[in-house]
């Protein structure tokens, strides 16, 4: 009686302490992403500087130092650091579904957040066409697969948590960040891990408070469609968004598989040159936009919002080419913030055709139709929008954008960006470690 009672409190013990166990290992990843993303979002925003600094002195540095960045970047992904290459969300969702640790760790390891953050950093130095939030993706999963290597079973979930922890500390959005991680990483709702993942996120969520405080990351707005006519903005941003959004997807997702074609072996064979090849077209964009589409593009887009000033009539399109050059030519960098700024770019030529109806809703009704195209998670573009602008009177027109940008988008690409390239990890990382280095490019 006695011994079966002392077995049954011993095997009470032991699962009481796995579940705080598995508690503290969400906290403390959540600490370190947070953490990780404010240590990124400050480098990033330093190294945009010191590329300011070298168009003040000479504007047209950019035909060298951008595409011979470009070639050492790719360079050095291929050769130290495979597996960091393009955003870094593809590898996070291809992760969750391998079970094989040694090819998980191929996409989301300490060395290879290591080499996505320093990558980042240095595509911002030489002008790249990239942001950080999905770097600060690929990161947050390293980080929990890191940490979680103590219980393999729960690395699915410890991958997710990490991916919706580094979206909430990178903007500062919380719901977005839950959100992400149903809708685009699992695209379901995971029960067991939904609470787990939600105090990763606010663990993240406080530590980037606690360093940076609160802010909104395009600053607070109530701008909003007041006449009836106004509203009409909402389905031509909705189809121009989804129709760009999903070209932009269709044409990075056919370059990463490869083109079945003389010229695409090429390319894939001489991977350092096309990546040169790249880099100009990025500094020819750059010289032809008047050194506005450059990096993340969020200071264009955040002034343009607070001023509500239109933004160059070239900025959308040359940002949507510059941007599509960094994204095909295998160097490391995030498209979630130029995303934003392609639609803001959008929006603002869109607005030029409703004279009088606020400029500032409509480049949020670009926004979030650009970057629901391509993305085509509709429910994560407007709240993560919607949170980034801290605007709840436009959530109902930025719903509608998004869904209309979503079914157009699906008519162009069909399938979202981020799990079309998630299939060709998957397959690459299933290889043999020699093998899959041959694969790349």
């Amino acid at each position: 009686m006695i011994t079966a009672r002392f077995i049954r409190n011993k095997r009470q013990l032991r699962i009481a302490s796995a579940r705080w166990q598995r508690r503290a290992i969400f906290l403390l990843g959540g600490i370190v992403i947070g953490a990780a993303a404010v240590a990124l979002a400050q480098l990033a925003d330093l190294a945009q500087d010191v590329f300011g600094l070298l168009l003040a002195k000479s504007r047209y540095a950019v035909l060298v130092v951008t595409p011979l960045g470009f070639m050492l970047s790719a360079y050095l992904t291929i050769r130290l650091f495979p597996g960091a290459q393009g955003s870094g969300i593809p590898q996070a969702i291809a992760a969750r579904h391998l079970t094989d640790q040694a090819a998980r760790a191929r996409l989301v390891s300490l060395r290879i957040a290591a080499g996505k953050m320093i990558l980042t950093l240095f595509g911002l130095l030489c002008g790249a066409s990239i942001g950080r939030e999905g770097p600060t993706v690929q990161v947050g999963a390293s980080v929990m697969f890191a940490i979680g290597r103590v219980s393999p079973r729960r690395q699915p979930g410890l991958i997710l948590a990490g991916a919706a922890a580094g979206v909430a500390a990178a903007f500062n959005t919380p719901l977005a960040g839950i959100v992400f991680g149903i809708e685009e990483m699992s695209r379901a709702i995971e029960t067991r891990t939904s609470s787990l993942i939600i105090a990763a996120v606010i663990a993240a969520g406080l530590t980037s408070l606690a360093l940076t405080g609160n802010y909104a990351y395009f600053g607070s707005s109530a701008m909003s469609l007041a006449r009836g006519a106004d509203w009409l903005a909402v389905p031509v941003c909705g189809v121009v968004g989804g129709l760009g959004g999903g070209l932009f997807s269709r044409v990075v997702i056919l370059m990463a598989r490869g083109v079945r074609h003389p010229l695409g072996r090429a390319l894939k064979s001489h991977p350092l040159w096309f990546a040169f090849a790249c880099g100009l077209a990025v500094a020819v964009c750059g010289l032809a936009s008047g050194d506005t589409i450059y990096g993340t593009g969020y200071a264009q887009v955040k002034t343009a919002l607070e001023n509500g000033s239109p933004l160059p009539q070239d900025f959308g399109i040359l940002k949507l080419f510059a941007t599509t050059f960094a994204a095909i030519s295998g160097v490391p960098g995030g498209i979630f913030s130029p995303s934003l700024a392609v639609g803001a770019g959008l929006g603002s030529n869109i607005a030029s055709f409703f004279h009088g109806a606020p400029l500032g809703a409509i480049m949020l009704l670009g926004m979030v139709s650009y970057f629901a195209g391509v993305v085509q998670a509709p429910i994560t573009a407007f709240v993560i929008v919607t949170e980034m602008t801290d605007n709840h009177g436009m959530v109902v027109p930025l719903m509608a954008a998004a869904l209309i940008a979503h079914l157009v988008s699906r008519m162009v690409c069909e399938e979202g960006i981020y799990h079309a390239l998630a299939k060709g990890f998957i397959e690459r990382a299933a290889l043999p470690p020699e093998r899959s280095q041959g694969e790349r490019r």
